[in-house]
């Protein structure tokens, strides 16, 4: 009798470890969803705090579109140099 016990007592450890380990692995799941949903939060906030930091000079918006407009600039020369098969210097007449 103490044997069967002792296999009912360990079939229920092992029912409780994996319920446990279920409860565990969608504890997780909800941990991501909502890290995820934080870091959508945080963009969606430095979005809105860029939008609404427009001034004259030094600011963040300001340094975001020069860069946005020198990458724009350094593509437009590269495929200058593809397409004219010469340096873009020699292309602009400078050397």
């Amino acid at each position: 009798m103490n044997s069967k016990e002792e296999q009912i007592n360990s079939e229920n450890i092992n029912e409780t470890n994996s319920s446990s380990k279920e409860e565990q692995i969608n504890s997780e799941n909800i941990n991501e969803t909502n890290s995820s949903s934080k870091e959508e939060q945080i963009n969606s906030e430095n979005i809105n705090e860029i939008e609404k930091d427009y001034n004259f000079g030094w600011s963040r918006y300001s340094e975001i579109t020069n860069g946005r407009f020198a990458m724009l600039g350094f593509i437009a020369i590269i495929l200058i140099e593809l397409f004219s098969e010469q340096s873009f210097l020699k292309w602009a007449g400078i050397l």
